[in-house]
Parts: C-alpha cells; structure tokens; sequence
C-alpha cells in the first residue's frame, strides 16, 4: 500500500514538472486606466521616484521599509531601492528611459523575497475625458517561477497591485 502511494506521489510530481515546463518563458502583466488630468500632470508622478510615495501600492503594505532614491530622482538613470517586510521584499529600479509626458520604462531587480529582473513600461495616452495610463511588466520565467505559477499566475500575485497603484496615481492626479 505505501508503495502504491509513493508511486502515485512520484507520478503527480513528474506531471507537475512536465506541466510546469510548458508554460511560457515571460510573463505578461498590464493594467490600464483612464485619469481625468492631462499626461503632464500624470507623468510627474511615474518619472520622479520621490513621487512614488503619493501612489505607489507597496508603500501602504510597509511603511516602514527602508527607501533609498538616487541622484538624479527623475528620468533616465534615476534610481530607488527598497527593503522591506516579507510583503514588499527587496530590490533595485532604475528608469532605462522616458518620453516626456507619454512613456517611462524602467528595469527593476528583485533580490526578496525571490531574485528576478522585470521590465516595467508606463505609456500615458491622451483620450476622450483625459489619460489612459497603462501598467505593462514583463519578465522572464524561471523553472521556479513556472512551478509556482502553476498554482498562482503572475496576474494574480501583481495584478491587484497595479490596479491599486493606478487607483491611487489617478486620486493623486485628479485633486
């Protein structure tokens, strides 16, 4: 009888790899909502770390985590690093570059909770009652990362943020 489950164990577990091995190389996630404010008041906002603090969704998950913003704050080179809680982990961004007021793109590195590198790009479209703002981040998909998305798609563990980090960008931008 132990063998029978040991077998069926084993079986599940070689399923799952196979299964996980499947899954794409990058991950895709992308919000987007309408601000009714124009992309120069918006862009602020996103190019400027020492503005992040006013929407950004992990500063209300650990307010207490170490920020550290470089010189420049704003444009290409700008650079922030945080550690924090288990929640907020640890890491690095910098912003690769920007187009004033319609794009920002920015690199980030995380060191914890789990070590990866994503690429996050803001795009800032002017429409009808005032700025479409998309969230795009992608990166790549370790073996690791495919196991564990398995259970929970990259969506799901970040997609909430975004919506939230947007939410709060288009209060900031509206007052």
């Amino acid at each position: 009888m132990l063998r029978k489950i040991m077998i069926i164990v084993v079986l599940l577990v070689v399923v799952l790899l196979l299964y996980a091995s499947r899954q794409p190389d990058m991950f895709h996630v992308e919000r987007s909502l309408v601000i009714a404010a124009a992309p120069e008041k918006i862009y602020p906002l996103i190019d400027d770390f020492h503005q992040w603090h006013l929407w950004s969704p992990w500063d209300k998950i650990d307010p207490a985590a170490k920020i550290v913003i470089g010189t420049p704050s704003s444009g290409p080179g700008a650079t922030y690093a945080w550690e924090g809680n288990r929640k907020v982990g640890a890491g690095t961004m910098v912003i690769l570059d920007d187009a004033a007021p319609t794009r920002v793109h920015i690199k980030l590195d995380f060191l914890k909770p789990m070590a990866g590198t994503s690429e996050n790009l803001y795009t800032l479209t002017p429409e009808a009652g005032g700025t479409r703002v998309t969230w795009l981040m992608t990166g790549p998909m370790s073996f690791v990362s495919k196991i564990m998305c398995v259970f929970v798609s990259m969506d799901k563990m970040v997609g909430g943020d975004f919506d939230r980090g947007l939410a709060n960008m288009k209060a900031v931008a509206e007052r």
